[in-house]
């Protein structure tokens, strides 16, 4: 766990900057943060290991910690997802300082005593997030095992040295890797030698013999687009298709509810029978199954969507609010009865804006100064620009009246080098408008990762615009192919407002019956401090991040839960209930989950932010 910082620096991912049109939050863009947020993930939760004040209490029950292993050098959230292949394991390596990332190779062929034993560096300008995914290859070009990774961009990384897209390696000899391809991935739009930044990766084979084919998926968390590859040669990889799920299959997103912040994010490929299937998360829209038998022509066969109100939310505390999205990760479980997703909230409050003209909208809040649950700032409104040293200096509020609030424009530099431009003249807040442009522009909203001494919070384009009484005629169409900023004339006075801050809850696991069409969504589950808001602050991050689902036990689920340690659940007559959990005395922060057999015997890896590598054992029945 982890003690207070400076900063909370915060939030997670999405389109690249989407996130609580609905309350959902999203991902920084280049220049608004060190590091991209990685569409769920947060940079710093303000705690750390060993300090016992300010997290959960030590607990555990039918989980045994059969060993642990540290990375060398280790540091804050510098471990991200963790797979296995044989007797190794391989960890993320998220924030590093110089921003560069990696694989950390661990040895596990003593259980008891892992041990780091290599190190893949990515590029220089690129981290590692989710879908750190090793397999056997056996196709007519290739024999031997590979380890997929993704590459995130860390902000103002300059193209080369740095890439994105995903890289393959080959780990027949996982203590002297070899590098197969590099970078490879669909291009940014507008940049043609750089591969989009990608957040994750699945690895997947069809076929046999001389009939044998490989593929990998590498959805960027940032755009609607589900990019996928051949990799049958895997140092020559071939892209397939890169298509835009969201216009291709426009039954998977709820319109008119607020849930707009649609990305691609996590995704797994299961064998059913003689087909591939995907499960894809979305994000805002829910969770996709896909039939990609053929991933040349994807083929819908069901999705979710969420329900009003939020089911798990009303059940803990009785609140009737709309859900806030955030579709993470899924899986298959049951013999595929079931699917079982975990919605990814590092907000456990959420903001409404309300004007004096009579507008409402959402917004999201940063930084060390957010309103507490119940919570609430009112101020005027004064359009201040961009606010970055390099563009227009901030007006200073006038001399009486007040409060006043500061209206500033999202781009050209830092979140936190705007709230230093605001705050040293004095207002009680900024408000961050989202710029124009695609990739989470416009009506995205976002948790921005910043340093602020006041309450800081960012809403949608269109909410921006409204508070200065600009709006009218606004179109996100044309939002999304422009390129300019706001025309209102910085000193401008606009609106009185008033941000509300209430409780809504961490993120939690929802459980749908397997079938097709739109899926019926059985039953919810959440550990019970992440619905009670004496835990909306100070304990870590108590959201669900991923899901891994026991070989040997059909009904057996394992769930990493960040600073809420890890949690067994089983899925049984459609129901949910939590049989199993460890929380270590000197804390956790769990990121992924991976279940593998020894000797008949099953066991969990689980990638501790802050530490490494923790194997563990089911003991109950």
């Amino acid at each position: 766990m982890r003690r207070p910082l400076a900063s909370l620096i915060a939030l997670f991912l999405i389109l690249l900057g989407t996130g609580v049109v609905s309350g959902s939050s999203g991902p920084a863009d280049a220049g608004d943060a060190p590091f991209f947020d990685d569409g769920g993930v947060v940079l710093d939760d303000g705690h750390v290991h060993g300090d016992m004040a300010g997290r959960l209490d030590t607990s555990s029950s039918n989980v045994s910690v059969v060993g642990r292993g540290q990375i060398h050098n280790p540091a804050e959230d510098q471990v991200s997802d963790v797979g296995v292949l044989g007797n190794f394991a391989y960890l993320g390596a998220f924030a590093t300082t110089p921003c560069q990332g990696g694989v950390y190779v661990v040895d596990i062929s003593d259980l008891s005593t892992p041990r780091q034993v290599g190190f893949i560096a990515s590029a220089q300008g690129s981290f590692v997030g989710e879908g750190v995914h090793p397999i056997h290859f056996s196709t007519p070009a290739f024999t031997g095992d590979v380890l997929a990774y993704s590459n995130e961009l860390c902000s103002g990384a300059s193209a080369p040295p740095a890439v994105g897209g995903a890289t393959l390696v080959d780990i027949s000899n996982p203590l002297n890797p070899v590098v197969l391809a590099n970078g490879f991935g669909a291009v940014e739009p507008g940049v043609t030698t750089r591969a989009r930044t990608v957040h994750s990766t699945f690895m997947w084979q069809t076929g046999s013999g001389p009939h044998a084919k490989a593929y990998i998926v590498i959805p960027d968390s940032r755009t609607p687009m589900l990019p996928i590859f051949d990799i049958t040669d895997p140092r020559h990889p071939v892209q397939v298709i890169d298509i835009n799920l969201a216009e291709r299959f426009p039954q998977i997103v709820q319109t008119g509810v607020g849930l707009d912040t649609v990305f691609s994010h996590d995704v797994v490929v299961r064998r059913h029978g003689n087909r591939q299937i995907m499960l894809l998360s979305f994000w805002d829209g829910g969770y996709v199954k896909l039939d990609v038998t053929d991933p040349a022509n994807p083929v819908y066969l069901a999705d979710t969507d969420f329900s009003f109100p939020d089911p798990q939310l009303r059940e803990s505390t009785g609140e009737s609010l709309n859900p806030e999205g955030n579709g993470h990760y899924a899986e298959f479980v049951h013999n595929n009865q079931f699917i079982i997703t975990t919605d990814e909230d590092f907000n456990p409050t959420r903001v409404l804006v309300q004007t004096n003209d009579g507008g409402e909208f959402r917004a999201a809040q940063g930084g060390d100064a957010q309103l507490p649950t119940g919570g609430n700032l009112t101020g005027t409104v004064i359009h201040a620009g961009l606010a970055c040293n390099s563009t227009a200096p901030v007006p200073a509020p006038p001399a009486t009246g007040g409060p006043y609030i500061a209206l500033v424009e999202r781009g050209v530099c830092t979140f936190t080098e705007k709230a230093v431009n605001v705050e040293v003249h004095g207002y009680a807040g900024t408000v961050v408008v989202n710029r124009t442009g695609p990739a989470g522009g416009c009506s995205a909203v976002i948790g921005p990762s910043v340093t602020a001494t006041k309450p800081y919070f960012f809403v949608g384009r269109k909410a921006g615009l409204s508070m200065l009484d600009a709006d009218a005629g606004y179109d996100e169409a044309a939002c999304l192919a422009d390129t300019s900023t706001i025309s209102v004339p910085i000193g401008t006075i606009g609106d009185v407002v008033t941000l509300k801050a209430s409780f809504d809850g961490w993120g939690y696991v929802h459980l749908f019956r397997n079938g097709n069409g739109k899926l019926e969504e059985l039953d919810t589950y959440a550990v019970r401090q992440g619905m009670d808001p004496g835990y909306a602050t100070g304990f870590g991050n108590l959201t669900v991040h991923e899901v891994a689902v026991s070989a040997q036990n059909p009904h057996l689920a394992y769930l990493s839960y960040y600073d809420a340690g890890f949690r067994v659940i089983s899925v049984k007559k459609g129901k949910i209930a939590e049989v199993g959990h460890f929380l270590d005395e000197t804390g956790n922060d769990f990121w992924g989950v991976q279940v593998f057999s020894r000797g008949g015997v099953e066991y969990v890896l689980a990638s501790d932010r802050d530490f490494g590598l923790y194997i563990f054992r089911y003991t109950g029945n």
